[in-house]
């Protein structure tokens, strides 16, 4: 599907000759499938951990502003998950500023 990029799905299936509810049982589209879906939940959790250690934050060290709050849902989910733990200890927006500084 790569050699032709500007074709769509139903064009590829006509040239390969397979039809698409034959070609959607293969292990090659399972395992793209099973990939996408693992990707997908991936992504869901990032955005999960975020959306919850901003509203930690917040409680933590005010309201952060639009820069912070975009570069804390930049950071991918083990350093999300470290920030989240070490947020525990903070006293003020200080220690955010130094955590990122020093973890981002």
């Amino acid at each position: 599907m790569q050699r032709f990029p500007q074709l769509t799905e139903a064009q590829i299936m006509v040239i390969a000759g397979i039809p698409r509810e034959e070609i959607r049982h293969t292990r090659a589209v399972q395992d793209w499938l099973a990939e996408g879906r693992q990707e997908g939940r991936q992504e869901g959790e990032a955005r999960e951990a975020a959306k919850m250690t901003l509203r930690l934050l917040n409680r933590r060290c005010g309201p952060l502003s639009e820069a912070t709050t975009a570069q804390i849902q930049a950071l991918p989910l083990e350093q999300l998950e470290a920030l989240a733990d070490a947020l525990l200890d903070f006293q003020g927006p200080a220690d955010l500023a130094a955590w990122l500084a020093a973890n981002a």
